[in-house]
């Protein structure tokens, strides 16, 4: 069987997700994924879809990421993993959607202005 590939994007963090037929293993950047996050909260947020379409010890993961912070990086794992098993199953799509695991989050860092301390942040006003 083929494996089958994902991509997902979250802020600045890009992960490259494989899924193959498997047992369940999963691995970020060759580590083990619990290991990888020290958070367990972030490892769920990872396997987010796994859990909801019932397929958590079917597909073996194979995730690449760079990028980012840890937090960003378990949410572009968490799309690609779930645009993965759209291609395995495109009957998922109304059901992951559901959950919302299938939107990019589009909210990225603003940036900062000239004429002002930071993104929003003014320099201090005075009068005189």
């Amino acid at each position: 069987m083929a494996d089958f590939m994902g991509t997902g994007r979250r802020k600045t963090s890009i992960a490259r997700v494989r899924l193959a037929a498997g047992t369940g293993k999963r691995t970020v950047n060759g580590r083990d994924l619990d290991q990888y996050f020290a958070r367990l909260a972030l490892s769920r947020i990872a396997t987010q879809p796994l859990v909801a379409s019932n397929m958590l010890d079917r597909y073996d993961v194979t995730a690449n990421v760079r990028g980012g912070g840890t937090t960003g990086q378990a949410g572009a794992i968490s799309l690609g993993i779930a645009r993965a098993l759209l291609r395995i199953d495109a009957t998922l799509r109304g059901m992951l959607g559901k959950e919302g695991l299938l939107t990019r989050d589009s909210r990225m860092k603003e940036r900062k202005k000239y004429g002002q301390a930071a993104a929003r942040k003014r320099f201090q006003f005075s009068k005189r």
